[in-house]
């Protein structure tokens, strides 16, 4: 017997719904529809780890999921503190969702600091798995607790599982030749194997997953393998846990396909791999570390065999650089970067206005200002992107949804600095960049043709019938230049910071040119040709929330909610911030009210303030963490309402 869950596909974060129980053996399992996890303790206990082998299990048995690391922004801040709390949260279910959720149903605590941490967060009933052998007092009293919330009653309106984790690891591990401290380290795994039973996770991938990253050290593999192993035989076996839980495959969430779990930048990396590859040109990355984006710098410099060239420069500077050297050189050049670093690259930027080369300016932006917050999540970027340069110098900016969709955008970025030549922004963010999701993998004949013709000869003809090469005789639909490759002999020309002659792209600093060069760059970036906007609007509301970015999962999840509640209410969301797609003006002007949810203090509804004239509604956010959908649902009703 199966349940059918009739209930919305996004409901309050924390509710546990269509439950259903049978027996197996002496223990029940019951059916739920959907549960999110939350993994916390030390940034030293492998809270990442932990969450994302659950989370590649969870992919591989088909659930929908998204996840949401969050970690502290020191290396290693000083152990058991409030500060140097990491944790891991995934959402899963057996129907399509779009967010981390809101409240964990289940909290896996490794020490007083991450129970501290996170407690707050919790909904009333939710479960409590504690490793009761980091609660001694000296722990305990350094987060603050006087006496132990395990003892004093605090912790009665939960469902608590005390566990000596760490007893329980070391004693699983007695056989092997460990220190204690060694073994202890594997508590993490016992703890991966105890959740792992609880929800019928597979366990073949972890364990391959581990003697393939011990292989090195195969008596370390099969330590962590054996603790694993205990965790789980501990959750069958003890009386403390008498129910597991099955979630369902999300059958009906995806379209036919061959999926994979992946985040935000590596969907990115692999994005710009198949559009050098689409455009048949050499990718080249000119980087400097920086957080939340050296992911991609990471992975990009695992492919030398599809031509990927990285270059980990001394500085932002050098980094943007190089790479715009490399499009001066004929290949599919990137830079990426954070919020500060766009700061360093801005001269550069203009540069490669002025010279009208495709470059890709990928910004995974954090919270600010300066060094701000490095771990946390922010979208106050985009009037930088925008704007962030001395004089006229228009960049078109990109912005993707989900973590899936960063191979989307890179691909459409990679499309418009290729077709246009002209740099492009990718506007990601802390929150897209670290979060997973099920990703379609596309097949080669979905992907776009990027290919690109570089100049070969000469195309202009002087009054005397004289044939030269002009690099800045313009393409009449796109206003593109010709790109003209180094080495090719008749092409020599010009490159430089100072303003170019029309045409000729010989120095000028004649009044009228510039006022020409200015506005044709500016008209060259008005013109692309983008997609229009997709409004969706099923009974004809009269609110309209516009958002951008990775507000999509939150304000989906909201827009259902309130829609299943009764209430009426229009969606549409932006991935192209510059130029808006044409028909926005006209869309914004339908609706009585438009509310724009963004994390920052109202960016983009400064935009369309200003160019559409509407009286656009900030909702804003800037605590370093995505929106709630609760949350945002709460804060769309009242401007229905009002």
């Amino acid at each position: 017997m199966t349940s059918q869950v009739s209930s919305p596909a996004e409901q309050a974060d924390g509710t546990v719904v269509g439950e259903q129980r049978k027996p197996v053996g002496t223990k029940d399992v019951r059916r739920l529809d959907r549960v999110i996890i939350r993994f916390a303790g030390d940034s030293g206990d492998g809270m990442q780890l932990t969450g994302d082998r659950f989370t590649s299990e969870t992919a591989s048995f088909g659930n929908d999921l998204s996840t949401l690391p969050n970690f502290p922004a020191e290396i290693r801040a000083p152990a058991g503190t409030l500060p140097g709390v990491s944790s891991f949260q995934l959402h899963f279910a057996d129907h399509d969702i779009l967010t981390p959720g809101d409240a964990p149903n289940v909290l896996v605590a490794m020490n007083p600091a991450a129970l501290k941490a996170n407690i707050g967060d919790l909904p009333r009933g939710a479960e409590i798995i504690v490793n009761t052998d980091e609660f001694t007092k000296r722990a305990m009293q350094k987060v603050g607790y006087d006496t132990s919330p395990l003892e004093d009653g605090s912790l009665d309106g939960y469902s608590v599982h005390p566990v000596p984790l760490t007893t329980l690891t070391v004693e699983a591990l007695k056989d092997f030749d460990l220190t204690r401290k060694e073994a202890e380290r594997s508590k993490n795994m016992f703890a991966l194997g105890l959740l792992s039973w609880m929800y019928h996770r597979p366990t073949e991938g972890t364990e391959k997953f581990l003697r393939a990253k011990f292989a090195k050290k195969p008596d370390i593999a099969e330590a962590n393998i054996a603790a694993y192993r205990a965790g789980w035989n501990f959750g069958e076996t003890t009386e403390d846990f008498a129910v597991s839980y099955e979630v369902a495959p999300a059958a009906k969430a995806f379209p036919p396909g061959v999926y994979r779990n992946i985040s935000g930048n590596l969907a990115l990396a692999y994005g710009l791999i198949a559009a050098s590859r689409q455009a048949d040109l050499p990718l080249f990355l000119g980087s400097y570390p920086i957080t939340p984006a050296s992911d991609i710098l990471h992975e990009l410099s695992r492919h030398k065999n599809f031509g990927v060239r990285t270059f980990q420069a001394e500085d932002e500077i050098a980094g943007i650089g190089a790479a715009l050297g490399a499009a001066f050189g004929g290949s599919l050049a990137v830079t990426t970067t954070s919020g500060p670093g766009v700061a360093l690259k801005s001269e550069t930027i203009g540069l490669a206005v002025s010279l009208e080369l495709p470059l890709l300016i990928v910004d995974i932006q954090r919270g600010g200002p300066s060094t701000g917050l490095p771990t946390k999540t922010e979208q106050a970027d985009l009037l930088q992107a925008m704007y962030g340069r001395n004089g006229e110098a228009p960049v078109p900016v990109v912005a993707p949804r989900t973590p899936a969709d960063c191979f989307d955008a890179a691909l459409e970025a990679a499309r418009i600095a290729l077709a246009y030549r002209t740099p492009v922004f990718l506007l990601s963010d802390g929150y897209l960049a670290n979060g997973s999701e099920p990703w379609r993998i596309p097949e080669l004949d979905d992907l776009p043709d990027l290919a690109v013709q570089f100049a070969q000869g000469p195309n202009h003809t002087l009054d005397d019938g004289t044939e030269v090469f002009w690099p800045y005789k313009r393409d009449p639909q796109t206003l593109a230049r010709p790109w003209a490759v180094p080495g090719t002999p008749g092409l020599e020309h010009r490159i430089g910071g100072i303003e170019k002659q029309d045409g000729t792209g010989n120095i000028s600093y004649d009044p009228a040119n510039h006022d020409f060069m200015v506005r044709t760059r500016q008209a060259k970036v008005d013109g692309i040709d983008v997609p229009d906007l997709e409004v969706d609007d099923p009974d004809g509301a009269r609110t309209l929330v516009l958002g951008w970015g990775s507000t999509y999962g939150p304000i989906t999840a909201a827009v259902r909610r309130l829609r299943a509640a009764g209430e009426s209410i229009a969606q549409a969301h932006l991935r192209h911030l510059n130029p808006f797609p044409s028909n926005l003006g006209t869309v914004l002007k339908g609706y009585d009210k438009v509310v724009v949810p963004e994390m920052n203090l109202g960016q983009l509804a400064t935009l369309v303030r200003a160019k559409f004239l509407v009286d656009a509604r900030s909702y804003n956010q800037v605590n370093g963490m995505p929106f709630k959908a609760e949350q945002l649902a709460a804060a769309l009703k009242e401007a229905i309402d009002d």
